[in-house]
């Protein structure tokens, strides 16, 4: 067991920071796709910086290293609970060295254990089967495409598309609008696994257990195989695009299973990935522990060194250092790309909940807020070190992000995805802008943060306290500004559109 705890820490770490062989050729072809000079561009240019910047310094992809999920096979025999147990002593110590984030809150008290376990922390799956040897399968899959997940009951109405019957083709639009429905906010362009038929949880499942499967494969069913076709032809015509700021790449790669189901019910399951597709597997020897063989690592490996990868966009440069001022923020539209250096400092829902009844534990007049729980690291001499770094899903802060910013005099918000109606007027009264940076890039924009200059609200967990970083040259795009612009509701609205035009059967 100890050599088997050995393999799953390795497989672990290289799930966490680098990305498999079939998922970097998808992210390569899209990036060939967009235009030069569009924000489309300049967001797959940070994307291919970034996987470098994790493959260099074995650190995570993306700083939400999700809630880990182990699919595995044993022969008969095997002991089963000698290794789950080995499996959580290796996800602890991957913990401990920054491989992962903690990620693992007690429900109730929203204590965080601080070491990923927990109370059915982390998932694993075991089914026996007849073969000599073990097949591990690691998918860590974020918070941010994990609430893009949906589900659907046929039959139904959808918006843009209209009656989707208990058919096929209700299926092809069940699918489409749940694409249509995630834009930038499961950080686009992505993956969906499709699970049809089932029950409510056995649906998820199965959908879920599609995105284990290679990018590349094949699917054995041929109508599910032409399902698949159509769809990734279909997705990537509505204009979603990546981080959802419009272009020619909307969906990386689509899946779907299909199982039995009882008369009264007729679900359609999806479950939606990020572009940061971290789910890696390998064949261990049941008599030793010792890795044999690694999955995903077939075909052509894509060399990002060799590609051009400039952070360059279409929009205006302006650089701001806080505090920042109104006349500042009025003269920042949609579209421009901000440089920043200075002082900013990171909130997330635990924050933007106490903040609500509280003061301020600094002075936020003419700040900017980050919504990022990064990856921390603390030295022999006490000093924290950001490990991960990337922007976090900003819709759920929707409830207190204006009334936050006016009381506390908060002028910038970064985070990912955009935000809704009631802060885009809190944005035009008050005088604010919100900046997206690129969602997963947690290497690239850890680059940029020089120094950590204090935390507060430790007692919530690393991912949800208050840090206090000192950055230069982090490069975000004013998608919502204080003119009353919204980026995200003008992708919105033109993607729906382009949406209705796959109202009409077609299987």
């Amino acid at each position: 067991m100890e050599k088997f705890q050995e393999s799953m820490y390795k497989l672990i770490v290289e799930t966490s920071t680098k990305l498999p062989k079939d998922v970097r050729r998808a992210i390569a072809k899209a990036k060939m796709r967009e235009n030069a000079g569009t924000r489309a561009a300049m967001s797959l240019a940070t994307i291919v910086q970034n996987i470098q910047m994790a493959d260099e310094n074995v650190s995570p992809i993306c700083q939400d290293t999700g809630l880990p999920t182990f699919k595995i096979k044993v022969p008969v025999g095997v002991n089963q609970m000698e290794m789950k147990e080995a499996i959580r002593r290796a996800i602890a110590q991957a913990t401990k060295d920054g491989k992962l984030r903690p990620n693992s809150v007690d429900s109730l008290t929203g204590e965080n254990s601080g070491d990923n376990l927990g109370i059915g922390l982390p998932v694993i799956k075991f089914e026996q089967w007849e073969k000599d040897y073990i097949d591990v399968r690691l998918i860590l899959k974020g918070g941010g495409c994990e609430n893009k997940n949906i589900q659907y009951s046929l039959p139904c109405e959808l918006e843009g598309l209209g009656r989707a019957g208990r058919d096929l083709d209700g299926i092809r639009k069940c699918i489409l609008h749940a694409v249509y429905q995630a834009q930038g906010q499961g950080c686009s362009a992505g993956f969906i696994g499709v699970g049809i038929g089932g029950d409510r949880s056995s649906g998820y499942d199965l959908a879920k257990e599609q995105l284990f499967r290679s990018v590349d494969d094949v699917n054995p069913n041929e109508d599910l195989r032409k399902l698949e076709e159509y769809i990734m032809g279909a997705a990537n015509k509505l204009g979603i695009g990546t981080m959802g700021f419009g272009g020619e790449t909307t969906l990386l790669g689509c899946k779907i299973g299909v199982m039995h189901r009882i008369p009264a019910s007729f679900f359609v399951s999806v479950a939606y990935n990020c572009w940061a597709f971290r789910r890696l597997g390998v064949i261990i020897d049941p008599r030793t522990g010792d890795i044999q063989e690694w999955l995903y690592q077939e075909g052509d490996d894509v060399d990002f060194q060799q590609e051009k990868t400039e952070v360059v966009g279409e929009g205006r440069e302006v650089v701001l250092e806080a505090p920042i001022t109104e006349e500042q923020i009025r003269s920042l539209k949609v579209g421009d790309v901000v440089r920043i250096n200075g002082m900013i400092y990171t909130g997330r829902d635990a924050i933007h909940k106490y903040l609500m009844d509280h003061d301020a534990p600094v002075d936020l007049n003419g700040q900017i807020i980050y919504h990022c729980g990064p990856v921390m690291l603390k030295d022999e001499n006490g000093k924290w070190h950001v490990k991960a770094a990337g922007p976090t899903t900003s819709i759920r802060e929707e409830p207190y992000q204006g009334e936050i910013m006016k009381k506390f005099g908060i002028r910038a918000v970064i985070g990912k995805g955009g935000m809704g109606a009631k802060t885009l007027a809190a944005l035009k009264e008050h005088g604010g802008v919100y900046l997206n940076a690129i969602g997963g890039a947690a290497q690239y924009y850890a680059d940029c943060i020089q120094s950590v200059e204090g935390v507060d609200f430790l007692e919530f967990g690393i991912p949800e306290a208050m840090w206090h970083l000192r950055v230069k040259d982090f490069t975000a795009v004013v998608t919502m500004d204080s003119h009353g612009n919204s980026l995200h509701e003008d992708v919105e609205k033109s993607s729906l559109e382009k949406l209705a035009q796959f109202k009409e059967r077609v299987f």
